[in-house]
C-alpha cells in the first residue's frame, strides 16, 4: 500500500486471506445458528462445502450473497426498485452516502441493485458496536465491509477518524472501489434524515487541500432510501418512550441484535433507491474557501437536499401526516381504505411493545412518534423544493 496507514484492522479481507478466513468462519457455532435461522431449509453441510470452494469476495457476493438477498427481497418486500443509475460513470468510484433506515439492509439492498445490472458492488462501512462476536467481524470483512470504530476516548477517536478517512480516500483513489456510508452514526429514529457534520469533517481529514477539495476527491454521491414500512418502527417508538421516562436509558447488545433481526426478516413493503448526482460540481464554488465551519454546513445541506428530494413518497406517508396533524391536507393522495389499513397497522405494531403496565398516555406518545416517523420523509421532501435547498444544490445562484 502506498498509503502510510495500516488498514488491516478495519479493511475488508484481501482475497489472499479469503479461503483461510472462510474455513475458520464455517466452524463457528454462532455462524451456523445464524445461517439456519435466516435459511431454515438449508443443508448446512452442503452450504459449507460451497463456501469452502469460494476463493474471493467477488465470487462470494455473486454466488452466495446475491441469491440470498433476492430470497430476502422476495420474502420481506413488495419489490425493490432503483432510479438514477444513469448518474453512475463506469470509470469512477464513488462514496455513496445515504439516509439510514435499516442496520443491515440499506447497503445490502443497494448492492443488490448493482448486482442486478452487472455493476460492481460497494464496500460497506459498519460500526464496531454491531460486531459483538469475532465471527461477525470476519463475516462482514469477507463481504467487502470495513469497520468504523465507535465510542472511543477523544485522542483515540481522532486517530480512528484519520484512519477511516484515509481508508475511504485510499479505496476510492487507489483501489478504485466505491464505498457506502450512512449520513450519520446510527439510524434517524424519527426518519428526519440530517447529515452529521462530524461525518463530513471525518471524510475531509485526509488530503492536503481545503475541506471542499478533500471531499471532492472521494466523489460523494447521495442516495435516497425509501422503505414503505419500517419493521423496527415499534422498537424505535419503544426506545423513544424509554428515553422519555429515563434520559439515561441505553440500548443493550440484545436490543441491537433484535433490531438487526427484525429489520432483516420482517415485511418492509416497497423499497426504492434513488441515486442522486455526484456533488462535485456543487463543490466547485467552495474549493478555495477556507472557512471550514461554513463549508461543512454547506456540504451537509447539499447532501440533505439531494436525499430529501429523492424520496419516494408512499400513500401511508400522506396518511401519517394527516393523522398527526388531524387534517385532510393530503386526502387526495390516499383512499379511505388505505387510511384505515394504516391505522390498523400502527395499532398492531404498538401491541408488540413489551413494556409492562403501559399507560394509555404512554401508548399515545408512542403512536405519535410512529406518525412522526412516517410523516417526516414527506415533510422533508416538500421542504427540498425550498429556496435554501435550491441554492445549496446549485439550482439557483447564491447571492
Amino acid at each position: 500500500m502506498s498509503n502510510q496507514h495500516d488498514f488491516s484492522e478495519i479493511a475488508p479481507f484481501d482475497d489472499s486471506q479469503f479461503a483461510e478466513k472462510m474455513a475458520l468462519l464455517v466452524q463457528e457455532p454462532g455462524f451456523e445458528h445464524a445461517v439456519k435461522s435466516v435459511m431454515p431449509d438449508v443443508d448446512y453441510a452442503q452450504f459449507v462445502e460451497k463456501l469452502r470452494s469460494i476463493s474471493d469476495k467477488q465470487t462470494f457476493q455473486t454466488s452466495i450473497m446475491w441469491p440470498f438477498l433476492e430470497m430476502l427481497a422476495k420474502r420481506t418486500t413488495a419489490g425493490i426498485t432503483v432510479g438514477g443509475m444513469e448518474n453512475i460513470s463506469d470509470d469512477m468510484a464513488y462514496t455513496y452516502i445515504t439516509n439510514h433506515r435499516d442496520i443491515v439492509l440499506d447497503a445490502s439492498f443497494l448492492n443488490l441493485c448493482f448486482l442486478r445490472v452487472g455493476r460492481r458492488t460497494s464496500e460497506v462501512a459498519i460500526g464496531d458496536n454491531l460486531l459483538i462476536y469475532e465471527w461477525i467481524t470476519d463475516l462482514v470483512k469477507l463481504n467487502k465491509s470495513f469497520v468504523v470504530k465507535r465510542n472511543l476516548r477523544l485522542t483515540k477517536a481522532l486517530e480512528a477518524a484519520r484512519q477511516l478517512s484515509a481508508y475511504i480516500h485510499y479505496a476510492i483513489a487507489e483501489k478504485k472501489e466505491s464505498v457506502w456510508i450512512a449520513q450519520r452514526e446510527g439510524r434517524a429514529k424519527d426518519s428526519n434524515d440530517v447529515t452529521q457534520e462530524s461525518l463530513v469533517k471525518m471524510m475531509a481529514l485526509d488530503g492536503d487541500g481545503t475541506v471542499a477539495r478533500n471531499i471532492s476527491a472521494i466523489n460523494l454521491m447521495p442516495v435516497s432510501i425509501s422503505y414503505e414500512y419500517d419493521p423496527n418502527d415499534y422498537l424505535k417508538a419503544r426506545e423513544f418512550l424509554l428515553r422519555k421516562l429515563d434520559p439515561s436509558f441505553k440500548k443493550s447488545p440484545h436490543d441491537d441484535l433484535l433490531s438487526m433481526e427484525t429489520g432483516m426478516l420482517r415485511f418492509k413493503g416497497q423499497v426504492h433507491f434513488q441515486i442522486g448526482e455526484c456533488i462535485n460540481p456543487m463543490l466547485e464554488p467552495l474549493l478555495d474557501d477556507t472557512d471550514r465551519v461554513e463549508v461543512v454546513k454547506r456540504i451537509c445541506s447539499i447532501i440533505d437536499c439531494s436525499i430529501h428530494s429523492g424520496y419516494k413518497i408512499y400513500p401511508i406517508n400522506y396518511v401519517a401526516h394527516d393523522m398527526l396533524h388531524q387534517e385532510t391536507k393530503y386526502a387526495d393522495c390516499y383512499t379511505t381504505a388505505q387510511a384505515e389499513e394504516f391505522e390498523h397497522y400502527i395499532e398492531s405494531q404498538l401491541d408488540k411493545v413489551d413494556i409492562p403496565d403501559l399507560s394509555a398516555l404512554d401508548r399515545g406518545y408512542m403512536r405519535e412518534m410512529m406518525l412522526v416517523m412516517y410523516s417526516n420523509p414527506l415533510r422533508n421532501k416538500v421542504s427540498s423544493t425550498s429556496l435554501t435547498c435550491l441554492k445549496a444544490t446549485g439550482h439557483l445562484p447564491v447571492r
